[in-house]
């Protein structure tokens, strides 16, 4: 059994910390004591850059090149931060005489306290201590922590501090239910999004007695591997009290869901239709209006053919609060993860996106003329079915059969295939397979060849 310490945080404002040593060590000891407000003072032969440049500045002062006992005096803690253990050990020794709480960088036997790994999002501070067992492991949960903590996350402690006294005038029940509720509602995501009066607006009507709103998240989830997801994705997904989904949302991602969220399934398949997308967006509102966290994930990104913009326009009719979080698209993470970039100097200088969806009648209402041209990317969604006609028109219209277009069939997961040729070969190519039925996406465009030089990613 390790040694038990006591946490606790210091206020060191305008106070005195000894620090010995002039090294990257000591100096990264100096930028938290800096952070805090203290009065560093160095002993150290040399200092290094930044060390040098602090005293220069006035904000730490180098206080001899060799350690004296009496250096100690008047000093709140001191830090042995050297590379000769034999001083460090002297360091403390003479810190532990003068009832000085002493840090041994990399020594916790010879240190009455140690400094923890941080995660800080002022004025919240969390701290991660092993006790000095396993320092790697305490900074890879700091890793952790930090994923899940937005930057902003102090905000909504700066925003709850200028509100306690309105929110003192209740019993400390009621007080606490307030907070929860706020907590549970719109009110830190909007303070998360800079818009401080419509925190305000959530506060203010709690504290009249309304029940707490719900918002929607609108969240884009890539296009397939969940290594892709973006820090606020995952965090909205792991708060969400209810999840509507789309059928291109890959189990691995939605297993990263809030596991006791409802989960409603809403997905569109090709003839197929679910769920019609006015029920979708009447299901958002209802929902929202119920008080719940609504997740609405989406592969790609919600705005790229994901029909988001209609979603939120509805929101913003009901007066439903919502946020959009955008996802990697499926063109640039099935592009990325083929090994094909949508642009290059030498062979496309502009890229373009469009449906190869049918209308009722069958016919494709794209602008050929504009996509037929060289010197460009050209990315298709949903074109598998209408792979033939697509390469047919755009030869039509003046690309030489022989341009290179390539197929990718569940891009950036494991069960990924590239299926590569030219407008001419891929439709019989990819109608010859019979393993070719998930997501895919067509690219046409020179920036093909470049497939087999750069594929990075497994997969056929």
């Amino acid at each position: 059994m390790g040694r038990s310490y006591f946490p606790l945080f210091v206020d060191l404002l305008d106070q005195p910390v000894l620090v010995v040593g002039g090294g990257e060590v000591a100096a990264r000891k100096i930028r938290l004591l800096l952070k805090a407000g203290a009065q560093p003072r160095v002993v150290a032969l040399e200092l290094n850059e930044e060390l040098a440049g602090w005293v220069g500045d006035g904000r730490a002062l180098h206080l001899a090149k060799q350690f004296q006992a009496d250096q100690l005096r008047g000093c709140r803690l001191a830090i042995a931060a050297t590379d000769d253990a034999q001083l460090n050990r002297a360091v403390a020794c003479a810190a532990e005489a003068a009832g000085v709480m002493c840090n041994v960088v990399d020594d916790a036997k010879a240190s009455r306290f140690i400094t923890p790994s941080i995660v800080e999002r002022a004025p919240i501070t969390v701290a991660i201590s092993s006790a000095g067992a396993a320092p790697v492991l305490a900074r890879r949960l700091r890793e952790r922590i930090e994923s899940l903590l937005p930057a902003g996350y102090g905000r909504i402690a700066e925003f709850m501090e200028r509100h306690r006294d309105r929110a003192k005038r209740l019993p400390v029940p009621a007080r606490r239910r307030l907070w929860e509720d706020f907590l549970d509602g719109p009110g830190p995501e909007r303070l998360l999004a800079n818009d401080e009066v419509a925190a305000v607006f959530e506060l203010e009507s709690l504290l009249r007695g309304a029940a707490a709103r719900g918002e929607v998240y609108l969240v884009g989830a890539g296009p397939g591997d969940p290594d892709l997801l973006t820090f606020r994705a995952l965090r909205l997904m792991q708060q969400c009290d209810v999840v509507l989904y789309d059928a291109l949302i890959a189990p691995p991602i939605l297993d990263l869901v809030r596991r006791d969220a409802e989960r409603i399934y809403v997905g569109k398949r090709r003839a197929n239709h679910t769920l019609p997308q006015e029920e979708i967006n009447a299901e958002l509102v209802r929902l929202a209006r119920a008080g719940k966290r609504v997740l609405r994930l989406k592969g790609g990104d919600p705005f790229v053919f994901g029909r988001g913009g209609e979603e939120i326009e509805e929101l913003a009719a009901a007066g439903v609060p919502f946020q959009v979080v955008p996802g990697i698209s499926a063109a640039n993470g099935c592009a990325a993860y083929a090994g094909i970039p949508l642009t290059h100097r030498d062979y496309a200088q502009s890229c373009v996106f469009v449906t190869g969806h049918r209308r009722k009648d069958g016919h494709l209402d794209l602008h050929w003329s504009s996509l037929a041209q060289r010197g460009q990317t050209v990315v298709i969604y949903m074109g598998r079915t209408a792979l033939a006609d697509l390469c047919a028109e755009l030869v039509r219209h003046g690309l030489p059969p022989d341009w290179p277009a390539a197929l990718v069939e569940q891009g950036t997961t494991q069960a990924q295939q590239v299926l590569s040729g030219t407008l001419q070969t891929l439709p019989d190519i990819v109608a010859s397979r019979d393993d070719i039925g998930g997501a895919s996406l067509v690219i046409v465009g020179e920036v093909v060849r470049l497939r087999e030089r750069l594929k990075w990613f497994g997969g056929s």
